[in-house]
Parts: C-alpha cells; structure tokens; sequence
C-alpha cells in the first residue's frame, strides 16, 4: 500500500470515527428529548368538594335515565297517506307536531316516534300523530332490550293526540305514573325518547310554562292544555316520556315551537293525567266518549271584563250557545262569564275544555256563572258532540250587494258599517243589524278581531236596527270606553268583541 493510500484511509477512519460520535451524541440528545416530553397529565380535580346537593342532583339524573329508559319504547312507523293527504313530516310547521319521517316522493313513508309502557303486557301510550296513517302491520316497536314486537292499534283520540297501541308480551318494565297537577312551574324535568333516529335519548331541563294552548290542529274540540319545557325535545320525541326527579313520569312529549322543524327551545307535554283518562278508556272500549256543553268559549281580557262589568279579567266568556245543547237547555246565554266548574275556578278556554273533556255523556257538572252583574249557578247536564256543529269562522263577505246601502265610517273604533238589504239578512239569518263593509287596519277595531263581511247584531247588549241606532250607541261613549259587540258570520258563528273608543 502507497504511502498516499495509508494516509487516505486514515482520513476516512478519522471522518467515521467523528461521524459516529455525533450520531451517539445525537441519539443520546433525541432519547433525552424523548424523555424530557413525556406528559404528566393532572388527575386532581380543581373542585374536589363538589356540594352534597349536586351531587345528589346529579345522582338523581342518573337513576333517572336507569330506571325510566326501559319503560320508553321506540316506535317504528309506515304509514300510507289517504289520497289528497300528506303525512305531515314534522318540518315545517310552527308548532311542529310529526314524528321523524322520511318522506319520498311516491309511495310509502317510514318514520319513527316514542312511546311509554304502561302496563308490564303490552299497552303502550304514544302520540296520535306517530300512528296516524299507519298500514296494516306497519306499527313496530323495539324494546331497550332489542327486542322487536309489531304492535296492534287500541285506539286514538285526535282531540288529545292520544293513542294506545299494544305488543305480546310479559314482565314488561313499566313506567311510574306521576301527578300531573302537582306539577309546578321551574321543577326540574327529563324528557326521554328516541329523537331523530336516537335511541334512548335523555335530556334535561324545567317546566317553563303551564296550561299552554298551543292551537294544536284546526278542530274547535281539540284540548289544548300543555306543560311547557326547555328540556330539548325533537321529532321522534313524540309519544315519550316527560318525568320529574322522582322519575314518575308528569306529560306525553307532543310537540315543539319551531321556526326549523327542530329544537329551539320550547317544547310541550300532554298533562299525564290527561292521557292517562284518556288511556284508560281507550283500552276499555277503544273509543272516546266525552261530555260536551256545546258552547264557544275564549278566555276573558281586561277589556272585556270592564265591557261585561266584571271587577278584573277572569272566567272563561261564553261567545256562543249551540242551539239543542247541552248548554242551550241548562239556559246558559251568549255573555255569560263562566267562574267555575264543580267549585274549580276556571280562567282559561283551554283549562275549561281539559276539565269538561274528563267528564262523559250524562255527567252533570255545576257552573257559577257572571251575568248582568249578578252570579248565578247552573246545572249542565252533558250531551255527546253534535259532528253538524263543528263548524270554523271563514271571511265569507258577500260580494257586490252593498254598494248602493246607506254607509257610515266610525273613526272612533275604526269601522265603516252598512244597513242590511233582504240579502245580506237572508244569508246572515238575522233580522237586523248592520254590515261591516271595512276595517281600517291596526285600528282599535282591527286589533281586536273585527273584520269585514261579519254583521254586528247587538252593542252593549242593545239589539241594534239600524245604522242610526248604531250611531247613538256610539255618540253616548267617550273616549276610553267599552263597548261590547256581538257579530255573527255567515257561516251562523256567534262571537262577542269588547272594543275601546279612542
């Protein structure tokens, strides 16, 4: 080997040897890295007293969600809409009442909802919306378990929302039934159901209102007396349980307010107690029998009550008296402020519908009544609904047959009135009176509820002729008094309107 090539090759060991140095170095520098990263991660709480009080709050929940999640079933549902009806998907109504369906364009649709067993063999309460339109077979229910039953329809009560649907089977986990008139607005409360495809879903939160009217479906017979929560409730909810902290179930989750077909913070219950008379006697005779007094009613306003003579607003006013009922016949007259109802005072339609609708064909109920300054009691004897009267205000203005009548403006109220002819008295059945022929919009008259094409037949409880003696009755007011109108429509609807002179 040349002199050259041994000095060569001690270079290249030279270079090696400080090459591999640095890589020992650099490993130890990269193990120690290593090391030096390796988290500790913090375990002590940074509350580590939490109060007993929530901790029993929280235990609470939790046994809650144990103990009540198998009693709330989930429903599967095909239904097949009649021809010219659409099943309501639940997504775009205000108040949004459909459970979650998945709509396509032709054909059956599918949709899911909840439901609370009530009975350890089978009876399920649910919603009438969750099981209308279902085919035959086409109601299926799935156990927490993961058992599956096709259940069989009992019965329903679309006044309610309330239906009852049955499986096959035994040693069912029930559902504790609570009291519902103990419920108190700011409680705490669980919902619990199967929202959006969810199973076992279980959400929290208060009893924001009671009472609510929500206007549920377009039928005056319709009871509309819902617990309010902000316990997040969404389509598939319906027909599940809402409960209080001692896990009894207090209402049926029906529906929500909405602008987006979901959750926006209110949501509504059928009162437990409700449901479950409604409940009983379906699986008794699979229909409803309910008492009716066959009157109008709306809850009384300030104004009303000072056009009526009433102290303060209270009572439920008696806007019209279906001819042959039950209400006709115990003498009860348009006017009439209803105070109470077998000693229960009543100050809301709806609150007076849900008693009325516990009672059946027969019952007798007694009812303090406000009339002419005097209070009187009446006894009714209930009557079963008359179909014929179920009947809805419509604007149903004749066309063309008032332009050459005798016509005044009312600027104190905001109305422009006619005389009637032989026609307007024929297609309105009445004998006198005059014509609305236009409201001035958001006048005093427009705010409260006077439109045209209705005909007033009395104000402050004078029949009235003419438009002369409308005149007078009017000339006598000033300013920041009551008058109280009774109008009827078309259609024969009797309403009474309190208006103030401005």
């Amino acid at each position: 080997m040349s002199k050259k090539s041994i000095i060569f090759a001690g270079l290249l060991l030279v270079i090696a040897l400080s090459f591999g140095g640095l890589l020992i170095a650099n490993f130890g520098n990269v193990k120690q890295i290593i090391a030096s990263s390796q988290i500790e991660y913090k375990t002590t709480p940074p509350i580590p007293n939490v109060s007993q009080e929530i901790k029993n709050l929280n235990e609470a929940f939790v046994e809650i969600a144990k103990s009540v999640t198998p009693a709330v079933a989930y429903i599967e549902v095909t239904t097949s809409s009649s021809e010219g009806e659409q099943q309501n998907p639940g997504f775009q109504m205000p108040f949004d009442f459909g459970p979650d369906f998945k709509m396509p364009e032709n054909g059956p649709s599918r949709g899911s909802g909840s439901g609370i067993i009530i009975s350890n063999d089978g009876y399920i309460i649910t919603n009438n919306h969750v099981i209308k339109n279902a085919t035959d077979n086409g109601i299926k229910v799935k156990l927490t378990d993961k058992r599956e039953f096709n259940a069989k329809l009992i019965g329903v009560d679309p006044n309610t929302d309330v239906a009852v649907i049955k499986i096959e089977a035994s040693d069912l986990m029930v559902a504790s039934i609570g009291n519902s008139d103990d419920v108190q607005v700011g409680q705490w409360v669980v919902a619990i159901g199967n929202p959006l495809g969810l199973n076992s879903t279980v959400t929290a939160g208060i009893v924001s209102a009671l009472g609510r009217n929500i206007q549920m479906g377009g039928d005056s017979y319709a009871i509309n007396n819902f617990i309010q929560t902000d316990a997040a409730i969404n389509p598939g909810n319906s027909g599940g349980a809402l409960v209080d902290i001692n896990g009894s179930v207090i209402g049926v989750n029906t529906a929500i307010k909405t602008t987006n077909g979901y959750y926006q913070g209110y949501g509504f219950a059928i009162p437990i107690n409700l449901a479950k008379t409604v409940a009983t006697e379906l699986i008794k005779s699979g229909k409803i029998s309910r008492g009716y007094i066959g009157v109008s009613i709306k809850d009384v306003d300030i104004k009303e009550a000072k056009g009526l003579g009433l102290d303060k607003a209270k009572g439920v006013l008696v806007q019209d008296v279906l001819a042959g009922g039950a209400g006709d016949d115990a003498g009860l007259k348009v006017g009439d402020i209803i105070l109470s109802v077998n000693s229960k005072e009543v100050n809301a339609a709806n609150e007076l519908q849900t008693i009325i609708g516990s009672q059946r064909p027969g019952d007798v109920v007694d009812l303090k009544i406000f009339r002419d300054g005097n209070e009187i009691d009446k006894k009714v004897t209930l009557k079963p609904r008359s179909e014929s009267s179920n009947q809805t205000a419509q604007n149903t203005t004749p066309k063309n047959e008032n332009s050459n009548l005798n016509s005044k403006s009312f600027e104190s109220i905001g109305l422009t009135v006619t005389d009637l002819n032989s026609n307007l008295k024929s297609k309105f059945s009445v004998d006198n009176g005059v014509y609305i022929q236009s409201v001035k919009r958001f006048s005093e008259a427009f705010d409260r509820g006077l439109r045209e094409g209705l005909v007033i037949i009395e104000a402050d409880k004078q029949e009235i002729e003419d438009i002369s003696q409308f005149n007078s009755i009017l000339e006598d007011k000033s300013k920041g008094d009551i008058i109280v109108f009774k109008v009827k429509t078309q259609d024969g609807l009797v309403r009474l309107i309190a208006v103030e002179v401005e």
